[in-house]
């Protein structure tokens, strides 16, 4: 068996590693050469932990590299598509560059004999299997699903940081498809490919489509509440969020995951899905009252943060400012949404003169700012002649710092949104997000 996947991004070149280095014939597409290039080093473009290792075994082994995508049209019995579907200005998702994908596809199915599982790992809203990717393969196909290639909706559910532990052991798997036929021989697939039993759902596509945007909805919305009560212990001497949570986590109804108090949610899937669900149910007629109060408490969140800024520096113009941690999340590069950058974008508009640190994600926060604020790979650079420090990633390399790390900041003024610093210093005014005073 032959399995394509064509967009080797985060989703794709992560199952493409993990299936290939598991000794299955992978052909990986994409149409960036200078991307496939690096790839070909046994480097991937984006920083993920175990990425590395794992696509040089791939590649060792049976990952191939192509930017045709007939290469698989033609030769593959399973085809995985898992490009992006970024968001618009709208909330709404660009469905553009799937589109036309399932265009090439159809191209080429129009001529070939082979008669190919198409599979759509890409996140789209619910409906767009059906009324779009359908539609699309079969006017540019000349042929019906059913008849010629089947279609099948399987979202993957990985998070970044952690996206090879997650493929190799995903908690669901989710295939979602007209045919029973076609979906038994997807999850007789992944049963190979796992060696155990996996929790699967069987159902339609446009019920595994709903079920990705209801699941990141549904851990946006956890976040967005324990900031509100986060934001609440702020003003409550004595509480600490911390113990809050612990609390109501051990609640089995409720689960201690996402419950982690801090700046928002950010990354490349929970603020897109929650306004393209958003956006979905405003088209359909559908109130969406609880996923507007989710993104607006989200949205708000960084301005606790100013308020706290405020509190402690008073004016904030020409202040020293220096932000620890830029990715939206530990062990990531990834800087999408990341409530770092809203937070650098108003505090210079504030004329803050802006110091930032990151173990990885420097280089894509310079795309942004360029020369507008200072980078420093050094932690202590960053620290020292600040006037506030605010973390807001939890590196672990953040969690160590001792006080001395903080001696040489000009007015110590620490503001921890993540509370884990150990700050034991009298001379230090630190405030951690959640704690009340």
């Amino acid at each position: 068996m032959k399995i394509g996947i064509i967009g080797l991004g985060f989703v794709g070149l992560s199952f493409a590693s993990v299936l290939a280095s598991k000794d299955l014939d992978i052909i990986g597409i994409d149409i960036d050469k200078e991307k496939l290039k690096i790839i070909k080093t046994g480097k991937s473009p984006f920083y993920e932990p175990n990425i590395d290792k794992t696509l040089q075994k791939a590649l060792k082994k049976k990952l191939i590299l192509s930017d045709k995508i007939n290469d698989a049209v033609n030769n593959c019995d399973l085809i995985f598509v898992t490009v992006g579907t970024p968001m618009n200005s709208d909330g709404t998702i660009d469905l553009e560059i799937i589109l036309n994908v399932c265009r090439k596809i159809g191209e080429t199915l129009l001529k070939t004999q082979n008669n190919p599982n198409i599979i759509i790992k890409s996140t789209i809203i619910p409906g767009t299997t059906i009324n779009k990717i359908k539609k699309t393969l079969e006017q540019k196909s000349g042929k019906k699903v059913g008849k010629g290639f089947s279609l099948i909706t399987n979202p993957e559910f990985l998070r970044e940081g952690r996206a090879i532990e997650d493929t190799e052991n995903p908690h669901l798997i989710v295939i979602g498809s007209n045919s029973k036929k076609e979906s038994e021989k997807l999850k007789r697939f992944y049963k190979k490919v796992h060696h155990k039993n996996i929790p699967m759902i069987i159902t339609n596509n446009t019920t595994a489509e709903i079920i990705k945007y209801a699941n990141n909805s549904f851990l946006a919305t956890k976040i967005s509440f324990i900031n509100s009560i986060s934001n609440l212990c702020q003003t409550l001497p004595g509480t600490n969020i911390d113990e809050v949570a612990k609390a109501i986590g051990i609640d089995p109804r409720i689960g201690n995951q996402f419950l982690n108090a801090g700046p928002g949610y950010g990354g490349s899937c929970l603020p897109k899905d929650v306004q393209a669900l958003i956006a979905c149910q405003k088209n359909l007629g559908v109130e969406s009252t609880l996923l507007n109060a989710v993104h607006q408490t989200n949205i708000l969140q960084i301005e606790e943060i100013i308020k706290l800024i405020k509190k402690i520096v008073i004016n904030l113009k020409n202040k020293n400012i220096t932000i620890l941690g830029l990715s939206f999340k530990e062990e990531s590069d990834d800087i999408r949404e990341s409530r770092s950058i809203k937070l650098i974008q108003k505090l210079l508009k504030k004329q803050s003169k802006i110091t930032v640190h990151d173990p990885k994600a420097l280089e894509n926060t310079k795309l942004i700012f360029g020369n507008k604020i200072t980078y420093c790979k050094k932690i202590i650079d960053a620290i020292d002649n600040s006037d506030c420090v605010i973390l807001m990633t939890p590196w672990k390399q953040y969690s160590k710092l001792q006080n001395i790390e903080f001696e040489g900041m000009r007015k110590k003024n620490i503001i921890d949104t993540r509370r884990i610093l150990n700050i034991d210093n009298n001379d230090v005014n630190y405030i951690g997000l959640g704690i009340g005073y």
